[in-house]
């Protein structure tokens, strides 16, 4: 068996060549696409895409997303603040826009989001709303309006849908409060979102969404969503699966391969275990690595940043619930870790979180996912 060691060492070496594993080369056998290399496990591969001039804008990184994928999720174009930014203001033309796209190249897309928990990511109008004498009739009443406007403008088309995002507080593993959670309680909000999700788009896989971790730093994180998804198993609500956001890196310092790295994997075991236990699908919704905490040299971070892919793939692909894995973008230069204040690279350097890089050419993270898929247990039906 090859050890982590040589596989670092040659994702290394490759990354030294020139214009190492370029695009042009993904016609070749080498470089088979990542969704038919996934299509073979009974997987589906894709990735966020935003309408921007610089993803659906650039003919280039679009022909990119149709040869590696068959999924995809809009960044941000179906959140509620970008399709109501003010009261009854509803906005879908770029949304719509990337899905007829989609759909015309036989790509399939899920719905991210109906409700993100943190109140600043609700549309501010809603935190503004005065909600009357009986608050909690007046949000059950935006909340349908808004799942039956969002959900009957998209159809049948959305297949799965991030119904409710972040509702735990990493910080203590409580529910996170905001303007339609007070007036309802949190759990009730949660579960009332599920039910209309189920009511107006009853043919979609319906998801709960975090960016729960392995690391130490997360253990609460951890225990905030087991205790969400046992209270909505109790419930009955209709949630059938768990998104893994899966922003990896060196967060907790726990560098891949190290004991510490494989202590944090180990306990990212169990928490799947639980997960899956009580009778939840998986997915892969927002794949990328933060390398913060990796050198400045190019070769050596990108090989550290494939083989923290392949550690963390090898453990979450071998879950035979999870079907779809989704990375946050596919190129460097469109990252949202490039301008993500809260965890910058020291250095002030780029980062190089996704599989490709800024010229949309192959990275050793693309290989890793390649490797990991193939390596991952085939679904069933």
């Amino acid at each position: 068996m090859t050890s982590r060691r040589e596989i670092i060492k040659a994702l290394a070496g490759a990354a030294l060549l020139p214009g190492a594993l370029p695009l042009a080369r993904a016609q070749g056998p080498a470089h088979e696409p990542l969704k038919d290399i996934a299509a073979r496990k009974g997987m589906r591969f894709g990735t966020a895409i935003s309408h921007g001039r610089n993803q659906f804008g650039d003919p280039a990184y679009r022909a990119l997303v149709e040869r590696e994928c068959n999924l995809i999720v809009l960044e941000n174009e179906m959140k509620w603040q970008a399709l109501e930014p003010a009261p009854g203001k509803l906005e879908f033309g770029p949304a719509d826009e990337v899905i007829a796209w989609a759909r015309g190249k036989g790509i399939a897309v899920r719905g991210h989001n109906l409700f993100w928990q943190a109140e600043k990511w609700l549309p501010a109008w809603v935190g503004r709303q005065n909600f009357g004498p009986q608050p909690a009739k007046a949000v059950e009443q935006l909340m349908r309006t808004h799942v039956s406007t969002v959900c009957g403008h998209f159809g049948k088309a959305i297949k799965s849908w991030d119904v409710v995002n972040e509702a735990v507080d990493p910080a203590d593993g409580k529910l996170r409060q905001n303007a339609l959670t007070r007036p309802l309680g949190a759990l009730a909000q949660i579960d009332l979102a599920f039910r209309l999700a189920r009511e107006h788009a009853p043919q979609a896989q319906l998801v709960y969404n975090d960016y729960m971790r392995g690391d130490a730093g997360s253990a609460r994180h951890r225990a905030g969503v087991l205790t969400l998804l046992a209270e909505l198993k109790k419930r009955g609500t209709p949630v059938h699966a768990l998104g893994l956001q899966s922003h990896i890196g060196s967060w907790d310092l726990s560098d891949s391969g190290s004991d510490k790295g494989r202590a944090d994997l180990a306990e990212w075991r169990k928490f799947l275990d639980e997960v899956t236990g009580m009778g939840y699908d998986l997915l892969i919704t927002e794949l990328d690595v933060n390398d913060r905490r990796l050198p400045a040299d190019i070769a050596k971070r990108d090989a550290g940043v494939a083989a923290a892919t392949r550690d963390y793939l090898d453990v979450t692909l071998s879950y035979p619930r999870l079907r779809d894995i989704l990375v946050w973008g596919l190129a460097d230069n469109i990252s949202w870790l490039q301008t993500w204040y809260e965890a910058p690279r020291q250095d002030k350097l780029p980062m190089r979180p996704t599989p490709f890089d800024g010229e949309l050419k192959a990275k050793p993270m693309r290989q890793a996912i390649a490797d990991a898929i193939k390596a991952a247990p085939p679904r069933q039906g």
